[in-house]
């Protein structure tokens, strides 16, 4: 089982990478992304290919590489956020040079179409990586302060973060009892779907599992939760955490709710699983650290970070 790697954390004037890795962004939303990094005191350093357009894609698999590794390999960029998500991530995975990523960990920040990216480079290196905001996305519209407090006190150095806090109108909800610990790996459901069976799915077992999605079905969420069955992965995971599931609800024809596809997914596997966790493509959210050790208590509804998760 690998041994995750936490990257340094940040200090106030360091140099932030922006990349696109995945869909092309809304050209002004960056550059509010950007203002808004520039006023928290950062330096920000574009990649070079982050405008290039091809399709649904923000460029060429070998453009977009590029970016990732010239971030990864210059020496004065200390975190790198994705600019969005949307499509195409999965297409680099098997061209990234991942002992590059090893000799050079740093903090990198994306989720949606990222998290396959995310999840190949922890398999690979070890290093965690955050599921937090992006600069085309929330940055570059506004971002909600709950949201803001959180991602910085997970990324700067002097900043201790060991729980997530409960919220008064997103509480935890019990799906079954009990309490775990485990590394914390998952994001975008059917990202993490998307690797299943290649050399770049991450070990899961003894894991706590984390899941969101957006603008899926039931069906289809049941369709990506028996993949993972079929897989033996739900049967071998200490514990599971259901986040936040937007625009997820039945279509016209006859269908499962989302809870009652959860159920049959979970009810026999006898570990402590939770539902509704602030955690997705949503405005307010927790930043997550893929990687980190948790605690999962869903008899207490509490989830802890058992892991610094900067190393300064």
């Amino acid at each position: 089982m690998i041994e995750p790697v936490f990257p340094p954390a940040l200090q106030p004037g360091d140099t932030i990478g922006i990349l696109s890795p995945a869909s092309p962004m809304i050209r002004e939303r960056l550059e509010k992304g950007m203002a808004y990094l520039k006023a928290r005191g950062f330096d920000v350093l574009v990649g070079k290919y982050v405008y290039d357009r091809r399709g649904y894609l923000a460029g060429t698999d070998a453009e977009r590489v590029a970016d990732l590794h010239d971030m990864f390999r210059n020496p004065g960029v200390k975190a790198i956020i994705s600019s969005r998500g949307g499509y195409g991530t999965p297409r680099l995975i098997p061209f990234v040079d991942y002992d590059l990523i090893r000799r050079n960990p740093k903090i990198l920040v994306g989720y949606s179409d990222l998290t396959s990216l995310q999840l190949a480079i922890y398999s690979q290196t070890g290093l965690v990586t955050y599921s937090g905001p992006m600069a085309a996305v929330e940055m570059g519209k506004g971002i909600d302060p709950f949201t803001e407090a959180h991602f910085w006190s997970h990324l700067m150095a002097g900043q201790t973060y060991s729980e997530f806090p409960a919220i008064e109108d997103s509480a935890l909800v019990q799906v079954h009892p009990g309490k775990a610990t485990g590394r914390l790996i998952g994001g975008c459901l059917s990202m993490i779907n998307a690797i299943l069976g290649t050399p770049y799915q991450p070990d899961f077992r003894e894991a706590i599992l984390i899941f969101e999605e957006v603008g899926e079905e039931p069906y289809r969420v049941d369709r990506y939760l028996s993949q993972f069955r079929s897989a033996g992965i739900l049967q071998e995971v200490s514990g599971i955490i259901f986040s936040q599931f937007v625009d997820c609800e039945p279509g016209d024809d006859p269908s499962l709710t989302l809870d009652e596809v959860i159920d049959d997914y979970t009810g026999g596997l006898k570990i402590p699983v939770v539902k509704n966790f602030l955690y997705g493509h949503v405005d307010r959210k927790f930043t997550i650290p893929i990687g980190a050790k948790v605690e999962l208590d869903a008899d207490d509804l509490r989830i802890r970070l058992l892991q610094h998760i900067n190393t300064i």
